[in-house]
């Protein structure tokens, strides 16, 4: 287990964030602890010392709170309450204490753009148009045909405009029709908004994550948006048979009045040493946004975009490229970049990754520049699951199958235990199936000298050993066909390690950097020669001598 810092220096870090490695945990199924086949807080207690041992240092737990569970707690009812699925107040108390024992922060996912349609806030607004959160909501009036305002589209399939006969107007919702978008023309709603968070960072949370940070404010003009050509497109932030891809999406979303409202949110987090990441879905501007939303010491400390959780296998090229548009974009931005998440099909899976290749990508994540996310069980090496129609969960999926099978395959629950048909995680039926081929990945089975986990472990570990890889400059990013090269350094050039990742099958030969340099990995100590030779998917790493 990594050794907790200092009590009072941790608490007082305000800078913790950068260059940290936040592990996702996505409760539904990381460990179940009452036999209802559903993860919850009580079970992320008794896990916590498999994140710790894993060398992260922060977790960051996706949505918890009262939902009627459409989109799997991503339809909040009560911002300020625990779903009795998961627990109550008191058990996410205990994951609070627990973790900081253990030395880990604890972030939380605030869903701050939508709600669930059954939150009181939205049960009042539907009411009439004229009580007291009327404009807490998106609500329009029809065309004069009767059709919806504008062409909009939700990514979750159909048009982002639900009809509602009590107010006789439309609702906007992006997502599911159930998850009605917030006005944040309305102050009152980003005085309530602030004040959730307020109430976690009170209870002793060290930061969110923001989920569709770049969704909260919509043009209030209603426009259009504009067709988006088809050479233009990507399947970044939406697979390619949906419709929402054939939009710019100008005016549903990533308005610049939106960066005033992250200015409110930082204010209240300061006092906190608070910080947050945020989700920023757009396949052509995300990579801006970030740099808009980062920008400076008023926002937020940190965004993610999608270009690493892209189907597409991040070539040397591609990284090279990535960083390119992110220092054109996003000079001064903070980027926190991850593979795989909740939303997307396992990266081993996606990217077609043998456990060698894994490793190296996983080396890879831990020396760029920016703060890095790890999906549960990716330090196992789960692969995607082949989740049958039958027992399909997301409604994504189900909209969209076959063609795209939706966000299940990604989300079965981890596996402790190769000794029984669950894994280890619940004594009941599971809500959606363990694969079996996941059982032989089990979290206390899969940790030999030669595993993936324990890779990650010294992966991780590189952070803590060379600070330059937490906040250092990055220079000399070079790509010449499956070799990747750079140099992440202090800003005097003072300390620096070399960084060398061969992404392919084939051996390579390269040239030694300039000056005496002394390998780290592998063979830590030796000296680097004039040339450097890295067999298929092995990563050269080595300190100014």
């Amino acid at each position: 287990m990594v050794e907790k810092p200092n009590a009072v220096a941790w608490a007082q870090d305000k800078n913790w964030w950068r260059g940290t490695v936040i592990y996702q945990i996505y409760p539904r199924s990381f460990q179940d602890s009452n036999g209802d086949g559903i993860g919850d807080l009580a079970g992320i207690v008794q896990r916590l010392p498999h994140i710790a041992e894993l060398g992260a240092d922060a977790i960051w737990i996706s949505p918890f709170f009262t939902s009627p569970m459409k989109d799997f707690g991503y339809d909040v009812s009560d911002y300020c309450d625990v779903d009795p699925m998961f627990g109550q107040l008191a058990d996410f108390d205990a994951v609070i204490a627990r973790a900081h024992d253990l030395g880990l922060r604890v972030m939380i996912d605030l869903v701050l753009s939508h709600t669930s349609d059954a939150h009181p806030w939205f049960r009042e607004s539907r009411a009439s148009r004229t009580n007291t959160r009327a404009n807490w909501y998106v609500w329009a009036d029809p065309k004069m045909d009767g059709t919806a305002p504008n062409n909009w589209l939700s990514i979750f399939g159909g048009s982002a405009w639900q009809w509602d006969a009590r107010r006789e107007q439309y609702f906007l919702h992006n997502f599911l029709t159930s998850q009605p978008d917030l006005n944040f023309h309305e102050p009152q709603v980003q005085d309530a908004l602030l004040d959730v968070a307020r109430f976690w960072l009170d209870r002793g949370v060290d930061g969110f994550r923001l989920d569709t940070i770049n969704f909260y404010t919509h043009d209030k003009y209603l426009r259009d948006n504009p067709a988006l050509p088809p050479e233009q497109r990507n399947a970044d932030t939406a697979p390619a048979v949906n419709p929402y891809n054939h939009q710019m999406h100008l005016f549903d979303k990533s308005q610049p009045e939106n960066i005033e409202f992250l200015k409110k949110l930082r204010a209240v987090m300061k006092p906190y040493n608070a910080a947050a990441v945020g989700e920023v879905g757009d396949a052509q501007r995300g990579l801006e946004i970030l740099g808009e939303y980062t920008r400076g010491d008023d926002r937020m400390q940190m965004c993610y975009a999608f270009e690493f959780l892209s189907p597409k296998r991040l070539t040397p090229a591609r990284v090279v490229e990535t960083f390119d548009a992110l220092e054109a974009a996003a000079p001064d931005g903070w980027a926190c970049w991850a593979f795989s998440n909740h939303d997307v099909v396992r990266h081993i899976t996606r990217w077609g990754l043998s456990v060698k290749a894994a490793k190296a990508y996983a080396t890879l994540l831990m020396c760029l520049r920016g703060s890095a996310c790890l999906y549960q069980g990716e330090e196992l090496g789960l692969p995607e699951a082949d989740i049958a129609f039958e027992d399909l969960q997301d409604p994504y999926g189900i909209e969209f199958w076959p063609e795209f099978k939706g966000r299940d395959g990604c989300r079965t629950p981890m596996v402790w235990q190769s000794d029984n048909q669950t894994g280890g995680f619940s004594a009941g039926k599971p809500w959606l199936p363990v694969p079996a081929q996941h059982l032989q990945l089990a979290g206390e089975t899969a940790r030999g000298a030669d595993s993936l986990f324990a890779h990650y472990q010294t992966a991780l570990g590189l952070r803590r050993q060379f600070p330059v890889l937490r906040s250092g400059v990055q220079r000399g990013l070079t790509a010449q066909g499956d070799l990747l090269t750079f140099i992440r350094e202090t800003d005097t050039g003072e300390d620096a390690l070399f960084c060398a990742f061969n992404l392919g099958d084939q051996s390579i030969e390269l040239p030694a950097p300039k000056g005496l340099w002394q390998s780290v990995w592998p063979n830590g100590g030796a000296a680097l020669g004039k040339t450097i030779t890295l067999g298929p998917w092995q990563v050269c790493l080595a300190s100014k001598a």
